[in-house]
């Protein structure tokens, strides 16, 4: 072996080192989802404004009443619950957002996208607040997709 090629395979060592590590100290520090789908993280009039986009460009797939089809999964009940549970509303934002709809993906705005999230977190039940779902993946990733609604945290 030449002294250049230990030099890379070296400097190819350090530099994956070196990014595994960073990796682990960022999803080490990575807050936990502070919130809950259950805690009203949108607003019963961004799920209106949700449902004519959600009639649009996704009901021929999943379904008006998002029971899925053939080819795609449902959105409510729970299938969908088993496949999201513990996972973030930002993940599912992500999802949607890079793969839809399936005939164009990326096509629609964060807004519409966080739209039509706030009509199917409506239909299947998680309950309307205060202030609209953003349509911003990192805020997002602090909300926690939870099947069941948890216990109440105590106060101190």
């Amino acid at each position: 072996m030449s002294r250049f090629t230990i030099s890379r395979h070296l400097i190819t060592t350090l530099v994956a080192g070196t990014l595994a590590s960073t990796w682990m100290v960022w999803a080490a520090q990575a807050p936990e989802p502070t919130q809950s789908t259950w805690d009203g993280i949108y607003t019963g009039e961004q799920a209106q404004r949700g449902q004519p986009l959600y009639k649009k460009e996704c009901a021929s797939c999943h379904g008006d009443l998002m029971g899925g089809g053939e080819m795609s999964p449902p959105l409510t009940g729970g299938e969908f619950l088993a496949n999201w549970n513990g996972l973030t509303v930002g993940d599912l934002f992500e999802r949607i957002r890079t793969t839809m709809p399936i005939s164009k993906p990326k096509s629609l705005s964060r807004q519409a996208n966080s739209d039509i999230l706030a009509y199917i977190f409506r239909m299947g039940k998680f309950p309307a607040g205060k202030d609209e779902l953003p349509p911003d993946a990192e805020l997002l990733k602090q909300i926690r997709i939870d099947a069941e609604k948890p216990e109440p945290k105590p106060k101190p």
